[in-house]
């Protein structure tokens, strides 16, 4: 009797700890993403999941997390570099260095068009560290608050970007006005990942 109560007690303890850990990630075209991160000692929570989508044909490119310390549906909070955060942006289809720079390019000129000239050394430093993405793997940008923005190429910590300006800047090619396309955006912002 004694050995049934103990492993009822075990099954019950299983299926509790599948349930919270199924509660505790959100997935998004077949991606999970844990609710939570620890990031230079933070918790970070999941603030949103949104795919990015490319060209008329909207053709799926990655699916882009968005970690942060306090949730927010508004961006202008996410945007502030004393806080810390996460993207992480898991590719569902191979993309060439070339196209990758190329983006980078244009989303600086988009959202930081003034400041190019101070950013322009940063961005290079950025570019240079890039590399061919093939379908599972994943570009990190960890913003570390007084210290920049640290560069992760699938799993391969290349360096840390200094500067509060570069962080907003970064940030904001998905979370400003004009973002690679408004669903990525949206689900960024906790809205349905699309």
């Amino acid at each position: 009797m004694k050995r049934t109560a103990i492993v009822g007690g075990v099954l019950v303890l299983a299926l509790f700890e599948t349930a919270t850990g199924m509660a505790q990630a959100r997935e998004c075209k077949g991606l999970t993403f844990p609710e939570h991160l620890q990031v230079g000692g933070s918790d970070l929570t999941l603030n949103g999941l949104g795919m990015r989508k490319a060209t008329f044909l909207k053709v799926n490119v990655y699916v882009g997390a968005l970690y942060v310390a306090h949730p927010s549906h508004d961006p202008q909070p996410l945007l502030d570099p004393a806080g810390p955060a996460e993207l992480i942006l898991h590719f569902v289809r191979s993309v060439g260095v070339g196209d990758l720079r190329d983006a980078w390019k244009e989303g600086f000129e988009k959202v930081a068009k003034d400041q190019l000239p101070a950013l322009q050394a940063r961005i290079a430093t950025l570019n240079s560290w890039m590399s061919g993405m093939e379908t599972g793997q994943r570009l990190t940008f960890t913003r570390l608050p007084g210290t920049g923005i640290q560069v992760d190429v699938n799993g391969v910590v290349k360096g840390t970007i200094p500067g509060d300006d570069f962080a907003r800047a970064l940030m904001t090619i998905w979370l400003g006005p004009n973002p690679p396309n408004s669903e990525l955006k949206s689900g960024l912002l906790g809205g349905s990942c699309d």
